[in-house]
């Protein structure tokens, strides 16, 4: 299977952390799933608000503060006010009396948010791995282009020395030989433009790790096994449980805390104040308290409440809205897959196949001179093209695949033995490239 996103976490628990690529160094998918998740910073950032989540959440618990006061009166005034022996003083203790719920709410709404952190880094975190594995595929599919260019170059180097022998033996003219040589030359561009494009692939999924001069090799033998993927609706169960839509859960508390808080600011709170005071003109001193009561909280905190009301119900909308585009795109990416694994099963069973027992013996009839160089190299362009068509049928199929386990966040493969199709004659030539996959 080339992606397996279910496994990372096994995978992550017994890694260590990654360093940069040695030469020459096999890099397999699952190296790449762990030195991404080891050092890309998207990760280390939801990490950190951890910190500053846990920090709120703190802040939220904490009572309101005493408040220490005083106060002088009758003081530099005049007559009997007019020193300050005569001056009253008072020291008082204060606070507020938080009614409604209002720390509890508070409480709630910080471990609501601070319980999302966890989903959101999950989401954060297929995001990641998806692009991983879509940036692998890249240099796979790069390597594979590589492969079918040498493939092509090996036979328009047959064809190079059969018109060869022609020409020298006065059995065609000197245009099939310029025209066969002009084809090889062709063909060993598009494997310098392979190699151009797997070097600059290599580089991008490097870059996810921090490394600027990749010396990894990759297997691309991915390529060859498209996995037989359960059935639509299946995966549209599995569906509900993916990040995406876990995440409206998450929000749905959070936003059900906000409108708790908002109604908790209804009930008013009361401040209260109680001290002593020295009378002036003696040593007499005397119990102050008091109290205040704010009005009309219920009228203010009232649009705060309409407010949070809206937000949740329009979180039922969202969510919705959220279903309906996940499962489109869910129903896009499972028939592209199942179109592209089909369209590369009848490729490696009929059409490659056939397309090269046609260019053998289309060779063959060259050689003894009862066919001409076009109809050789018409058979071979066709072979070729074929090859070509397989790969990008492949790598169609893949991104598909990635797609589907992005969105679900799990692997959904039919348990039974994949049924290998027909090998191809010439997979050793092609690199391995038209090899069956599985059914």
């Amino acid at each position: 299977m080339f992606l397996r996103l279910a496994a990372i976490a096994a995978v992550v628990a017994c890694a260590v952390a990654a360093g940069p690529s040695r030469a020459g160094e096999r890099l397999s998918l699952d190296d790449a799933f762990v030195r991404v998740l080891n050092t890309h910073p998207d990760l280390r950032l939801a990490d950190s608000r951890v910190a500053i989540l846990a920090a709120e959440r703190e802040r939220a618990a904490l009572r309101p503060p005493l408040t220490a006061g005083a106060e002088l009166e009758n003081a530099f005034g005049s007559g009997t006010a007019a020193g300050l022996e005569a001056a009253d003083l008072t020291l008082s203790l204060g606070s507020v009396l938080e009614r409604g719920g209002k720390p509890a709410a508070r409480l709630a709404l910080a471990e609501r948010r601070l319980d999302a952190l966890a989903v959101e880094r999950e989401a954060r975190r297929l995001d990641l791995l998806a692009e991983t594995a879509r940036r692998y595929l890249a240099v796979a599919a790069a390597e594979q282009r590589r492969a079918i260019a040498g493939f092509d170059i090996a036979q328009r180097r047959q064809a190079v020395d059969a018109a060869r022998r022609r020409l020298q033996a006065g059995a065609s003219p000197r245009s099939v030989l310029l025209s066969a040589q002009a084809a090889l030359a062709r063909a060993e561009l598009e494997q310098a433009r392979a190699a151009q494009q797997s070097g600059a692939a290599r580089q991008h999924l490097a870059a996810l790790w921090g490394v600027r001069d990749p010396q990894f090799t990759i297997d691309a033998n991915g390529l060859q096994r498209l996995p037989r993927l359960a059935d639509l609706d299946t995966i549209a169960d599995w569906l509900q449980d993916a990040p995406e839509l876990r995440r409206f859960a998450d929000e749905r508390r959070i936003r059900e805390a906000r409108l708790q808080l908002a109604r908790s600011e209804a009930v008013t709170d009361i401040d209260w104040q109680i001290g002593a005071r020295r009378l002036g003109d003696g040593d007499d001193v005397g119990l102050v308290a008091g109290i205040s009561i704010p009005l009309g909280s219920r009228s203010r905190a009232a649009p705060a409440i309409r407010g949070a009301q809206a937000e949740l119900a329009a979180l039922e909308i969202e969510r919705e809205a959220g279903d309906l585009s996940l499962y489109a795109t869910l129903v896009d990416a499972h028939g592209r897959y199942r179109s592209a694994r089909l369209e590369a099963a009848r490729l490696d069973d009929e059409i490659v196949p056939a397309l090269e027992r046609a260019a053998a013996a289309t060779a063959t009839a060259y050689r003894a001179g009862a066919a001409s160089y076009l109809e050789w190299n018409q058979a071979q362009v066709e072979t070729i093209a074929a090859r070509r068509q397989r790969l990008d049928a492949a790598v169609d199929a893949l991104r598909a695949l990635i797609e589907i386990q992005r969105l679900t966040g799990r692997t959904f493969l039919d348990d039974t033995p994949s049924e290998a199709l027909p090998a191809n004659p010439d997979a050793s030539v092609a690199a391995g490239l038209t090899q069956g996959d599985a059914r």
